[in-house]
Parts: C-alpha cells; sequence; structure tokens
C-alpha cells in the first residue's frame, strides 16, 4: 500500500486497479476494544493528475468487538468507500474532502485506511440475544435480571394508573 511518485506517474494515462489483501493487526494496540481484526480486503482504482492523485477505494473485512451487554465477541463487519486525495505540490486545492499533503515522495495508504478504520469502530455493539456463552456476562442474579426496553413498553406505572382514569372521566365530560 505503498507507492513511489514516479511509479505512479507510469499509470498516468493508464488504468490503476487496486485488489489487496492487507493486515491491520495495529488496530488492537491503537483501541483496546478491538479484540481481532480481519485481513481487510482494499479494492479500487487510482486517478492521477499531475497535481494530485486520488484513491477510490473500497475496504470490506470485520473487526471483533466486545458486546456492550455481555462482553461475548461480536463479528462487525467493515464495509466503506472512501475517497482519498493526495497533493503533489503545495498548490490549494479546493473539495469537500480532506485532502493529504505528500510528504518526500513515497505515497503510504496504510495509515490512512487505519485511520478510516479507526473511525468505524461504534461506540456500543451487541450481539443476538440468543447467543449464550460460558463468558458472557450474566443476566439475572439474586433479586435482579437485565430487562429489555419491549417487555417493559406495555406496562403502566401502578402509581400513575389513577391518573390514566382521571384523563378518562375528562375526556367523556368534554362530549357531553
Amino acid at each position: 500500500m505503498k507507492w513511489t511518485l514516479s511509479q505512479l506517474q507510469k499509470y498516468r494515462n493508464k488504468e490503476f486497479l487496486i485488489d489487496e489483501i492487507v493486515r491491520f493487526d495495529e488496530l488492537m494496540q491503537d483501541d483496546s476494544n478491538i479484540r481481532d481484526v480481519s485481513p481487510m480486503h482494499i479494492t479500487g482504482r487510482v486517478d492521477i493528475d499531475p497535481s494530485k492523485v486520488t484513491f477510490h477505494l473500497k475496504i470490506n473485512g470485520y473487526l471483533i468487538l466486545p458486546c456492550s451487554r455481555t462482553l461475548v465477541d461480536v463479528k462487525f463487519p467493515i464495509n466503506v468507500e472512501t475517497t482519498e486525495t493526495f497533493l503533489l505540490q503545495d498548490t490549494v486545492y479546493e473539495t469537500d474532502e480532506e485532502a493529504h499533503q505528500v510528504k518526500g515522495d513515497v505515497i503510504d495508504l496504510k495509515p490512512v485506511i487505519r485511520e478510516i478504520l479507526l473511525l468505524e469502530v461504534p461506540m456500543q455493539v451487541f450481539c443476538d440475544d440468543d447467543v449464550v456463552s460460558e463468558d458472557a456476562a450474566p443476566q439475572s442474579g439474586k433479586d435482579w435480571e437485565v430487562i429489555h426496553e419491549e417487555s417493559e413498553s406495555g406496562k403502566i406505572d401502578p402509581r400513575l394508573a389513577g391518573l390514566a382514569k382521571f384523563f378518562d372521566k375528562n375526556h367523556s365530560s368534554s362530549e357531553s
């Protein structure tokens, strides 16, 4: 995922396609929540101009993250499309996208892709409710259990049951 500018200039008027599988094991040191990283399949094409190099990339793979509720491993799919532009000269380039300045004569995509992958890590991820594992955090104990919002949505707090009757009386008197 590293090219010199002279290597890229050879493809200026030709089609330059990318199809590589790259490991990003260093993501586990960058974010302690990431338990494992699959090899990422990176595909795309490169547009080479005299003043800039633009990479149109698709990144596919998955991360293993802990479930926020049970701490069980969850396979979180990564499917990202991105466009990364590298400026070859110190020129002003106006676009909605962020542009990277080339330092030296080498373009290295790996740090840019690593940053994109770190931004894809969600704050919380949840496993399926039917997954039961010995490694999972307990879901009930003595005098407590984890409740789900769906099971509590239809229940009326008994302290407020009288208030519902008040509105029924008020509504019927306004109709007459």
